[in-house]
């Protein structure tokens, strides 16, 4: 497998099933996308989806030869299998397969089904463990062979990326001030501040320590005092 980071603004996603893995993998798309849920009931913790998207909850109980319609009627980027009913999971990932739409199936992974089964033409995707701050996120999968060492690793990035989201955002702020300078210039000033433990240590502190933290390093390197 080959990761991947996908953008959802403005798309579709179509969860198949409203327990407790259909509702997480709904929270976490609803961060940018249009997510639709089919389930005969609600189960699973919805919540209002916490970000730019929105999240859809439609009483239904597909059967397999209802699927296909419903792929067509939605229209989705990425089709989501995680009901209790492998045929129904089936229909999803075979009619997602003839559309060209990706799919994700909760219920089995590729080890368990095996390395050549399933649909040939589905497009199958993972969706990993998953840290954000801000605008940056750091995902660890295992191929699907050990969801929980997947979990505990990124438990151990929580610590990494804590405070890196702030970074980003300041960093972007002085690539763009840093915009008249030579290329390479440009480039060893950004590489100095994201290497800096001086800037690391000053996310700690006040907004206006950080910058100031950082701009100190982008003199000691372009020999600017700014």
């Amino acid at each position: 497998m080959i990761p991947l980071l996908h953008d959802f603004a403005g798309e579709r996603v179509l969860v198949f099933g409203g327990g407790a893995v259909g509702a997480r993998k709904a929270r976490r798309f609803a961060r940018e996308a249009e997510v639709v849920v089919l389930a005969p009931d609600f189960p699973g913790e919805f919540g209002d989806g916490g970000g730019a998207g929105s999240l859809e909850l439609v009483r239904a109980a597909p059967a397999p030869g209802d699927v296909a319609g419903w792929l067509d009627r939605v229209e989705p980027a990425l089709a989501v299998a995680a009901t209790d009913d492998a045929a129904v999971n089936d229909a999803v990932e075979r009619a997602a397969g003839e559309r060209g739409v990706l799919v994700n199936r909760a219920d089995r992974s590729r080890v368990d089904r095996g390395e050549e089964a399933g649909t040939p033409n589905a497009a199958r995707v993972v969706v990993p463990a998953t840290v954000r701050d801000g605008p940056v996120v750091a995902s660890v999968a295992t191929g699907g062979r050990a969801p929980a060492l997947s979990r505990r690793l990124r438990r151990d990035l929580e610590g990494v990326v804590d405070g890196a989201g702030e970074l980003a955002e300041v960093t972007a702020e002085l690539r763009a001030e840093l915009r008249d300078s030579a290329p390479e210039e440009r480039r060893a000033a950004v590489r100095a501040v994201v290497d800096s433990d001086a800037v690391w240590k000053a996310l700690d502190t006040p907004d206006d320590n950080l910058r100031k933290t950082a701009r100190a390093v982008i003199s000691d390197v372009t020999g600017d005092p700014g």
